[in-house]
């Protein structure tokens, strides 16, 4: 047998050079995931933890909402609601087709529980409910609770929600 090839040589470890990268990549993708699941509040919080007083007195914050719409989750795109329009979530809220959702989604594609939203001292976080299509905030899906900010996009199926404070 004579000398190997230079260029197949070259080629085969050029191969595992990229293959390398390839799962050092992973690798910072799923540590980036994991310490950003230890910012996440525990499942244990639930809906009845938010601030006392969700009534509103008639009274107006500094941008005209009545302080029980702080925080709120608002239309962007769903059948049978207006762009715009504000569902609460200060004391939590159940997303879902049930009739019993706070936030009523008439989407095919939506579970009939399929997400909540519950406020925690850290926060206000989403979670999935375990439903068949996911819920993905920002166009990524979520697989644990997730700290929600400002102007973040809720998506479950074809409707459109954006968090709000």
């Amino acid at each position: 047998m004579g000398d190997p090839d230079p260029i197949a040589v070259m080629l085969k470890f050029g191969f595992l050079a990229v293959l390398y990268l390839f799962l050092l990549w992973i690798a910072r993708s799923a540590m980036r995931d994991l310490r950003r699941g230890e910012d996440a509040a525990p499942a244990a919080a639930g809906p009845g933890m938010g601030a006392p007083g969700g009534g509103h007195d008639g009274a107006l914050d500094g941008d005209g909402l009545p302080p029980d719409l702080r925080p709120r989750l608002e239309v962007v795109a769903a059948k049978g609601h207006e762009p715009g329009h504000a569902f609460a979530v200060r004391s939590g809220a159940q997303l879902g087709r049930s009739e019993s959702a706070d936030v009523p989604i008439d989407d095919s594609f939506a579970s009939a529980s399929h997400a909540r939203i519950y406020p925690s001292a850290r926060g206000v976080f989403i979670e999935d409910l375990g439903s068949t299509n996911g819920t993905y905030v920002n166009g990524r899906q979520i697989t644990r609770p997730l700290q929600l900010e400002v102007d973040d996009t809720v998506r479950i199926g074809d409707t459109e929600l954006r968090y709000r404070e």
